[in-house]
């Protein structure tokens, strides 16, 4: 069982514990598989399109102070880092005999990305999704569904992703034979450093692509928070790295590792947002895939080792990053990825102008079209 300090662990249901011992113990195998790895990275290479870029965005740098860099995780197909995870996971289901897999999803892009690669693979693919991310993320429900996935809404709690997460474990609860897929670096072990694993590409693809272009180690990582997956993928390769500072970026109305204290949630230990009686906290974001009141227990273990720092953004800081990513370089961003761009930006007005500054653009922006109309950004 992986702990990070005295965070992770499997805090399950008894109907879990095998499952997850299985899942735990051939995890083991296929980590240290050559025919595996070769295949999953077959799989990234030819059919997620890696390696993603990495972009020098020139009129920024020159406004704000810095080389500033993106690292263009929207570029892959699906849209987002999500798939480096999903192709992972499906790939070791598969390997496991499982004929149907679960899945939950805020932002929609997880989901997305789990229908693709359970299509691909020949998996039966069942995604939770609160009902209010069901509205605000339109156009993922219905790539999902082409995709031949089943799509159920949860109209539980804030019907957001915690509670698409609570029905997704309900689901397993009942079925154990299935095989759940879990988007981010949070849930019981061994899924945080599972996906961690299967993200780290974004990390370790980023320090060649530096090296190469500025023969130096970064100076700054910046990447947003919700459980932290393409936060984790990004800083992990330089996590003995001290002269790089990592920059964990939450949405300000979920910031479990700025605002939360040390619970227990998912079958995890982690930072969790809860009231004086220990109960879950609501949560608010422009930014679904960011909407969560607990993050991955290793990010927890890096706050507290002082391995990253971390701070938050509001809804207005990200929409201005948002408008200013999309007019200047003429990228529009993800929200999720608008806050790690906020801050940045911030940050990157009190640095050197030879420093270098890595914002990882976790993802792209087609799919929040109809949450910033309704917000009436123009």
């Amino acid at each position: 069982m992986t702990y990070f300090g005295s965070f992770g662990g499997m805090y399950v249901p008894e109907t879990l514990v095998a499952p997850l011992q299985r899942i735990q113990r051939e995890y083991a195998k296929r980590k240290n598989d050559s025919l595996f790895q070769t295949k999953f990275q077959q799989l990234l290479r030819e059919y997620a399109g890696r390696p993603s870029p990495l972009y020098f965005a020139e009129k920024l740098s020159k406004a704000y102070g810095c080389k500033i860099y993106l690292k263009r995780e929207d570029q892959l197909y699906t849209g987002s880092h999500k798939i480096n995870n999903a192709l992972g996971q499906s790939l070791f289901a598969k390997s496991l005999g499982a004929e149907r897999v679960i899945a939950e999803t805020g932002a929609g892009q997880h989901g997305v990305a789990t229908a693709t690669a359970c299509a691909l693979l020949g998996l039966k693919c069942v995604v939770y999704m609160g009902s209010e991310d069901v509205k605000r993320q339109y156009l993922n429900v219905q790539r999902m569904k082409l995709l031949g996935a089943e799509v159920r809404p949860v109209d539980s709690g804030s019907k957001t992703l915690k509670d698409a997460i609570n029905e997704a474990l309900r689901d397993w609860v009942a079925q154990p034979e299935s095989y759940y897929l879990i988007g981010s670096v949070v849930g019981p072990s061994p899924y945080p450093e599972m996906v961690r694993d299967f993200q780290r590409v974004i990390g370790d693809e980023t320090r060649e692509q530096v090296m190469q272009r500025e023969g130096k180690l970064p100076d700054v990582l910046v990447a947003c928070v919700g459980g932290g997956s393409n936060a984790m993928g990004l800083f992990y390769p330089f996590k003995d790295e001290h002269t790089v500072k990592k920059i964990g970026v939450e949405a300000y109305g979920a910031a479990s590792l700025c605002f939360g204290k040390t619970g227990v949630l998912h079958g995890a230990k982690t930072k969790v947002l809860q009231d004086a009686d220990g109960q879950i906290m609501e949560t608010h974001s422009i930014s679904a895939g960011l909407d969560y009141s607990a993050v991955g227990p290793e990010h927890a273990f890096f706050q507290e080792t002082g391995i990253a720092d971390y701070s938050a953004v509001n809804d207005e800081q990200a929409l201005a990053a948002f408008r200013e990513l999309s007019i200047q370089e003429g990228i529009i961003p993800a929200l999720e990825s608008a806050h790690a761009v906020a801050k940045g930006l911030d940050l990157a007005q009190i640095l050197d102008k030879d420093q270098i500054m890595v914002i990882n653009l976790s993802g792209r922006g087609d799919k929040d079209t109809h949450a910033l109309e309704a917000l009436g950004l123009k």
